[in-house]
């Protein structure tokens, strides 16, 4: 039996920021027990905005997630370890229009009493309250090479959260 996640402050995560988001991956996932979506993302940050303790991630309109992300002012970020690799591969690969992602990856979902959706398997969540929401333009862009990673021209929407609790087992 997996150890239980127990609520602690965000300050105690041990983790590099930079190997947790763009190595080990997350799920972003948005919407309440009845209907949910979760994606695999790479792409964030932490750290400190307006006195709070914040993340900031990334959700592009063409996602399913992006209508939950939106129609929800909670989310959660949820780090695995390497042994859900093939399931944050699964999330990150198909669409929750098309398939059932908990019944395909054997990923368990619980209730947080803020209202997100996490992962029982997950050894890191981040309770997140959507704070700021800002669309990514490509006139800002000031290195040109930022638009190969756009193109499909569906840029990102950048989501700020304040970290409203920490789960760690």
């Amino acid at each position: 039996m997996s150890k239980m996640l127990l609520p602690t402050d965000v300050t105690v995560i041990k983790d590099n920021a930079f190997k947790l988001i763009a190595n080990d991956w997350m799920l972003i996932t948005a919407g309440n027990m009845e209907s949910f979506n979760t994606m695999t993302a790479n792409w964030g940050a932490f750290g400190e905005l307006w006195h709070k303790k914040v993340c900031f991630c990334f959700v592009r309109p063409t996602r399913y997630t992006y209508e939950f992300m939106e129609r929800e002012d909670v989310f959660t970020l949820s780090f695995f370890d390497e042994t859900y690799r093939k399931a944050l591969d699964y999330c990150g690969s198909h669409s929750g229009k098309d398939v059932d992602k908990m019944a395909e990856t054997g990923l368990t979902p619980v209730a947080n009493e803020s209202g997100g959706i996490y992962f029982e398997e997950a050894r890191i969540v981040l309770v997140c309250r959507t704070i700021y929401t800002h669309d990514i333009s490509p006139a800002h862009f000031l290195d040109p090479k930022i638009n190969e990673a756009y193109p499909k021209k569906d840029y990102h929407r950048m989501y700020v959260g304040e970290v409203i609790r920490c789960l760690m087992k």
